[in-house]
Order: C-alpha cells, then sequence, then structure tokens
C-alpha cells in the first residue's frame, strides 16, 4: 500500500523521531511510506482559538496535497480526528460546498497510527522489541472523538520483552489541551500533576501514548520532579527491535 505521512506541525518541529519512526515501522511491514512536502498544519489550532476561516486554507491545502493516496498516516490523534470531523463541517459551514465533498471524500483514508495497523493493514504483531517496563496513557481525542478504544493496547501487547502495566485512572484528561495549558495553567498543571502521581504509581520505566503534544505536558512535569521516566510515543516502541 502506497501511505502518505502527515507528520503535523508538533511532530515536525519538535519531535521528528516520531515520524522516522513511523516510516521505519509502515516500510518494515512491506508498504511505501511518501513524504508530501507541500503540507502544512491542519487548522485545529485556529480552530480551537476561535478562528475557522483562518483554518479554511488549510483544510484545502490537506485536501489538495492528500487526495491522490490510498491511506494518509497521522501519529497524531488529535491531528487525525480535527482532518476527520472538521474539515468537512468547516468547509460547508463558510460557502465551499466543493470543498466540503473533497474533505468529505478524503476524511475515512486518514488514520491515527494504530487504527491504520489493525483496522487496514490488519496487524497487532509488527515485529517489535522492547524489553521494558510500560504504561499507556491514551489521549482525549483519540480515546473520545477517534474512540480508537484498545487498538494501542493491542499493539502494545504484542511487543517482545514488554511488562505492560496498567495506569490507574488512564481515561482521565492529563490539562494538556492545547491553548487550555496556556489560558488555565493551574488547573492544567493540577490536571497534570495527578496524571503523574497515577504514572508513578505503575513504578514504569516509559510512559507510552500517540500523541506527543501530551507527552510534551505530562514529561515536562516528570522532568521536573526527577521521577527518571521517560515518555516515548507509540510509533517510537513499536519502531524498536532491541
Amino acid at each position: 500500500m502506497k501511505i502518505a505521512l502527515f507528520i503535523t506541525c508538533v511532530n515536525d518541529t519538535l519531535f521528528p523521531a516520531t515520524g522516522r519512526a513511523v516510516v521505519s515501522l509502515l516500510e518494515r511491514l512491506g508498504h511505501e511510506v511518501v513524504f508530501p512536502e507541500a503540507q502544512t498544519c491542519c487548522g485545529q489550532m485556529h480552530l480551537n482559538t476561535g478562528y475557522p476561516e483562518q483554518a479554511l486554507p488549510m483544510v484545502e491545502s490537506f485536501t489538495r496535497t492528500f487526495a491522490g493516496y490510498d491511506a494518509v498516516v497521522a501519529p497524531s490523534g488529535s491531528c487525525a480526528a480535527m482532518v476527520r470531523d472538521w474539515h468537512g463541517k468547516l468547509a460547508a459551514r463558510h460557502g465551499r460546498p466543493a470543498l466540503a465533498r473533497e474533505a468529505a471524500d478524503l476524511a475515512p483514508r486518514v488514520y491515527e497510527l494504530s487504527e491504520l495497523l489493525v483496522d487496514v493493514l490488519g496487524v497487532t504483531d509488527v515485529g517489535a522489541v522492547f524489553p521494558h517496563r510500560v504504561t499507556y496513557h491514551p489521549t482525549c481525542h483519540s480515546l473520545r472523538m477517534l474512540k480508537i478504544g484498545d487498538r494501542p493496547l493491542q499493539l502494545l501487547r504484542e511487543v517482545r520483552g514488554i511488562d505492560l502495566v496498567d495506569l490507574p485512572d488512564a481515561a482521565e484528561c492529563c490539562g494538556f489541551g492545547g491553548t487550555f495549558a496556556l489560558k488555565n495553567s493551574d488547573v492544567s498543571a493540577a490536571m497534570c500533576a495527578d496524571k503523574v502521581a497515577s504514572v508513578k504509581a505503575t513504578k514504569a520505566e516509559v510512559l507510552c501514548a500517540a500523541d506527543n503534544s501530551c507527552l510534551m505536558h505530562i514529561g515536562g512535569t516528570l522532568s521536573r520532579q526527577r521521577s527518571g521516566v521517560r515518555v516515548m510515543h507509540l510509533a517510537e516502541i513499536l519502531a524498536s527491535t532491541s
């Protein structure tokens, strides 16, 4: 299958290793991965901060850039949810019916990584090896908007050598929420403190999630507390072979 990688802004600027892990993983499984260089932001930040019209050019750019591919994979539940749930709606609400139809046609081919692996490629054992104690945090957009359920856990359970432990109160938000963490910093920090307490209770070496934005938020607190727990994107664990 020819798969286009939508890297997302956060990964492109701060976590390029995640994108490389996605490519390594999918190529190991025998698929062709391409990186359309014309890609830009999905527009989620603009929509979430009250500027939906400013997101429209990004809807148009995304639809034009990724229209010709069998599948589009994003190592981010929040960005995949933005594309699937909002691109068509935004175009329709702002008088762009043709763009709305094009976005609606593309949306079902846009997947978060675990969805692509489990639902489309039909694989849970990707040949990964990761001999560490790991706990998994289900991020809000992946859990509540994409409804990916236990797909990441299905993949993690097949990793050789892993000691996968349940995270207490896993479904609780970490407090990041994009600009929420800036506009409501005290509340956000309190929510993150609760999440970090749960992570530390597992005695895990690694906290895994499918969104680096949330991992960045939680990882900052873990680091400041000198907890010794590191954070890793799901793709990086699945790409690991030693």
